[in-house]
């Protein structure tokens, strides 16, 4: 039985696609490689340093390229994803445990949660500053059941995007796709994810069991 819930942070639970997006075209344009949306749309990947490759940013402005990218995107606030509030809130009630696993860095994920006052709604929190390997390698997930003295079975990822899920299957646990308004989520039902909802209030209605009644 499932006791464990593990979200991607960007897409999933909160509406970064618009503003990311904004941050790395005025990012790209500073450092001289001017970005459409048809190419972001091509080139988006969870790992940034795909990206970098994918317009042939020398490497030796990749430190640059984070850096105006974290600077750009700190001047807006996101909102969350329709559902977020009630589903944590409906989940925490019925005491899952809930961590998020993040390519996002820990000072940025953690500023929003703040904003956001959901600071103390997950037990773990893993962000690209924990891990060596980035999605859709399995370590953020390794680390996070870790932390929580969780074994896989009675875990499982949410996540908007097809990396999520191979994430979540390379971990072995039960993988979850609700798409967002990221490129790469477009594809998400097409990796197959274990179970596949159109929003969050989906998941919520459909996956947590029924409360039984007496008669």
């Amino acid at each position: 039985m499932i006791d464990t819930i593990l979200f991607d942070w960007d897409g999933t639970l909160i509406d970064t696609a618009q503003q990311a997006f904004d941050a790395f075209q005025k990012t790209f344009l500073e450092l001289g490689a001017p970005l459409d949306f048809p190419t972001y749309e091509r080139i988006y990947s969870p790992n940034w340093y795909r990206m970098y490759e994918g317009l042939r940013l020398p490497r030796k402005k990749w430190k640059d390229a984070d850096d105006l990218w974290i600077l750009y995107y700190t001047k807006e606030n996101s909102g969350l994803m329709p559902g977020a509030i009630t589903a944590l809130s409906e989940l925490a009630h019925r005491n899952y445990a809930l961590g998020i696993v993040t390519s996002g860095t820990r000072f940025r994920v953690f500023r929003e949660l703040d904003a956001h006052g959901l600071a103390d709604v997950f037990r773990v929190v893993i962000c690209s500053d924990d891990v060596v390997h980035k999605k859709p390698h399995p370590e953020g997930l390794e680390i996070a059941m870790k932390k929580l003295k969780k074994r896989a079975e009675v875990c499982c990822y949410v996540g908007d995007m097809p990396d999520d899920v191979e994430m979540g299957k390379r971990a072995r646990i039960l993988t979850i796709g609700i798409p967002g308004r990221y490129p790469s989520s477009r594809n998400l039902e097409d990796a197959r994810p274990d179970l596949f909802f159109d929003s969050l209030d989906e998941f919520l209605a459909e996956f947590l069991p029924k409360p039984v009644h007496s008669c």
